[in-house]
């Protein structure tokens, strides 16, 4: 059963059986479907300005709370947020809304996801927007320096501990984590019922696997690679990189001066890049 917290946007959910679990979901308008995948520690509100403008521009949107985050059941087994489980519960969801393709656009975590969802499930995505993560054979041999910006993945690992690091003395680590104000109380808002801070911690610890350098695989849609150079926690050529593994069409674009909260921070931005490419 899902917990009542703020839905954190004004945009009028719905409730659908996907892959075992209740998954919350915003669908707004009419026309090409549009997916949005949210990475951490976000929810479907980090699309917010993205929404209307695609609304508006003819689409279908959307924009699920992914597995344990939002108003999403929350598993409890770490092992219910292996990567394969948030592909099939992206799959699943389009089974429940009847949907066959979508142009997916996903940011962070959501990223690496719909990578491997494009991968997997091609026949399914028109085109992909990837945003700030790159392709995981890419972000995992990206060098020391990705890895030393990665410095949080070890310290989720200790479970208990993280969760009180991010919480505690008013959310002080989380704020200084993020440096996104603009974002801060849409995060703290996610977070803060009992269970929510592990379930999204969860991603990286059932993940681990993700980070020993492999082949992940090829995309055979066209790919869109959006990067902002104040990402304090991705290096730029894990995302340049992920070219050699677009058969099917690629292109990059580098936001100077954002950071990593790109769709909230700069819409006005993202959103001409969204609307052009998805076009």
């Amino acid at each position: 059963m899902s917990l009542a917290i703020p839905t954190q946007t004004s945009f009028q959910g719905r409730y659908v059986q996907v892959n075992g679990i209740t998954m919350h979901v915003i669908v707004e308008g009419s026309g090409p479907e549009v997916l949005l995948l949210h990475g951490f520690p976000d929810t479907h509100a980090i699309w917010r300005e993205q929404i209307p403008a695609l609304v508006e521009a003819g689409y279908r949107v959307i924009a699920p709370d992914l597995r344990g985050c939002g108003l999403t059941d929350m598993p409890r087994h770490v092992s219910d947020y292996r990567i394969g489980t948030l592909v099939q519960d992206v799959a699943a969801l389009l089974d429940a809304l009847g949907v066959e393709r979508v142009r997916l656009v996903a940011h962070d975590w959501g990223a690496a996801i719909g990578w491997q969802f494009a991968i997997q499930h091609q026949h399914r995505v028109v085109r992909y927007a990837a945003l700030s993560v790159g392709h995981l054979s890419c972000y995992t041999t990206a060098g020391w320096m990705q890895k030393l910006k990665g410095y949080y993945i070890a310290l989720i690992q200790l479970r208990g501990f993280a969760e009180w690091l991010f919480t505690a003395f008013d959310w002080a680590f989380l704020r200084f984590f993020a440096d996104a104000p603009h974002e801060y109380l849409h995060v703290r808002a996610g977070k803060s019922a009992a269970g929510r801070m592990t379930a999204a911690m969860n991603y990286y610890r059932a993940n681990l696997g993700l980070l020993i350098p492999r082949q992940h695989g090829f995309v055979n849609v066209p790919v869109m690679g959006v990067f902002s150079t104040k990402d304090r926690f991705l290096v730029e050529n894990q995302m340049v990189r992920s070219e050699a593994y677009c058969k099917a069409g690629w292109r990059f674009e580098r936001l100077e001066g954002v950071g990593h909260w790109m769709t909230s921070e700069a819409p006005e931005r993202v959103n001409p890049l969204l609307l052009d490419f998805l076009r």
